[in-house]
């Protein structure tokens, strides 16, 4: 099982190897991924962060939830979203 993170208040120059980087720190990384804005294509501050286990997961959130990085506090936290199905989510579309 695997434990999806959503990491905000990202430096704008950091990239997805220095994403992945930072969160092998709290065990191994399964994906990093810094999110572009729609309107522009720049990357400015949210990415996911998938880890192998849940474990490494919760490590994660305990060790870099709050750290500064270049200045920045970061907020990490488990990604709510994947755990609703797809269906679930085309249901309370109608």
């Amino acid at each position: 099982m695997s434990k999806r993170l959503a990491v905000g208040n990202l430096p704008c120059q950091m990239t997805g190897d220095d994403l992945q980087t930072l969160f092998s720190e709290a065990g191994l990384v399964a994906s990093a991924k810094i999110i572009p804005y729609l309107h522009n294509g720049e990357t400015c501050g949210f990415g996911f962060v998938e880890m192998k286990t849940t474990a490494e997961g919760q490590n994660a959130i305990s060790m870099l939830n709050g750290r500064q990085v270049d200045g920045r506090l970061l907020l990490v936290k488990a990604d709510r979203t994947q755990s609703k199905s797809v269906f679930s989510r085309r249901h309370k579309q109608r």
